[in-house]
């Protein structure tokens, strides 16, 4: 287990805010995972690659650095079964099983962030999610000191929610997910820029589409830091889709199993007359509305206020509250949105 004291987290997160903590914790072993369950303070988050994560102030609490690597690939006649730890990179997992001839996460190409994140986050686009292939999750109890198995049912996986975001905050850490994907490959092609590819599509050839739609709409964190799509499509019910219709006219939805009907977060946005509005060295980036950016040295307190000041002008237009998909940490650790005003 390493551990260093003042240690910057600007290269930690794909915001690029600057932001620092007393002590960062990098667990590298099992062991390392026993041992740091004996002495942990209160006051910690526990960090994947930083692609989902915004340091609202300039000091972050004690940090937890996830990096388990390693894959273990088996199958039966009807299925694969893929053990993936916590600190391997999620698209290069993609990478990995379209090699192996195994078909079904093409859907999710390009998402960045770690595989211990994406079972915290439920990760999904167009039109799939990664409780579409869990089958377990294997985690650490930082009380027991034990490895528990938890079972997809028991993460209660909902858009971008699990079990882990609530009663098992803070509680343990992801150490490794099993993946259960079907050998009856069938290509998932419901979603708008995906019908260009015709009936018969290969998973290579979806894979490829999807990079291309996800560059084509989101700016590299590298050349423009920012941590993707910020705020969650708003899910809402029928009627009130109705009503937005009748005084909106049409406008882009996904209906839900339930009979709800998702909204794009993004048109809201753009509708709003927010697309490309700059302020304090962050802005709504200028192609894609959902996609909040540092332009220069903004800080965390700025993407903040940038990000409350969203809510506030969507909710005016369409009385509808726009909930950030990013994770947000304080000082003191995660905090919801509503939390913000007093810890920034």
């Amino acid at each position: 287990m390493n551990t260093q004291n003042q240690y910057s987290l600007k290269s930690f997160n794909t915001f690029a805010v600057n932001s620092s903590t007393k002590k960062l914790i990098e667990i590298n072993t099992l062991a390392d995972l026993r041992a740091l369950s004996s002495g942990l303070t209160t006051n910690f988050y526990i960090l994947g690659e930083g692609s989902n994560t915004l340091f609202i102030d300039e000091l972050a609490p004690t940090i937890i650095k996830i990096n388990l690597t390693g894959i273990k690939l088996t199958e039966t006649d009807t299925h694969y079964y893929i053990v993936v730890s916590a600190g391997e990179n999620w698209h290069q997992l993609v990478q990995y099983c379209l090699k192996k001839g195994v078909y079904g996460l093409e859907n999710l190409a390009l998402i960045p962030g770690s595989v211990g994140a994406a079972p915290v986050q439920n990760i999904g686009a167009y039109g799939v999610e990664f409780a579409n292939f869990c089958q377990s999750v294997e985690w650490f109890d930082l009380h027991s000191k034990e490895i528990k198995t938890i079972s997809s049912n028991d993460c209660e996986f909902a858009y971008r929610e699990s079990v882990f975001k609530h009663q098992l905050k803070n509680k343990g850490i992801v150490v490794a997910v099993t993946l259960k994907i079907s050998k009856k490959w069938q290509p998932k092609l419901n979603y708008q820029g995906l019908d260009k590819l015709g009936n018969n599509p290969n998973a290579e050839q979806i894979f490829e589409q999807i990079i291309a739609l996800r560059q084509s709409k989101l700016p590299d964190p590298n050349k423009l830091p920012n941590a993707g799509s910020f705020f969650k499509n708003p899910v809402v019910q029928k009627h009130v889709f109705e009503k937005l219709t009748e005084k909106f006219g049409e406008m882009p939805h996904y209906l839900q199993k339930n009979g709800d009907i998702k909204l794009a977060a993004g048109w809201l946005i753009e509708q709003a007359g927010l697309k490309g509005f700059k302020n304090n060295d962050v802005g709504v980036h200028e192609k894609q509305a959902l996609v909040l950016v540092n332009y220069t040295n903004g800080s965390g307190k700025a993407l903040i206020e940038l990000a409350q000041h969203v809510q506030a002008v969507v909710f005016a237009k369409f009385t509808i509250n726009l909930c950030p998909e990013v994770r947000l940490v304080s000082k003191q650790g995660e905090i919801n949105f509503k939390e913000v005003n007093s810890n920034v």
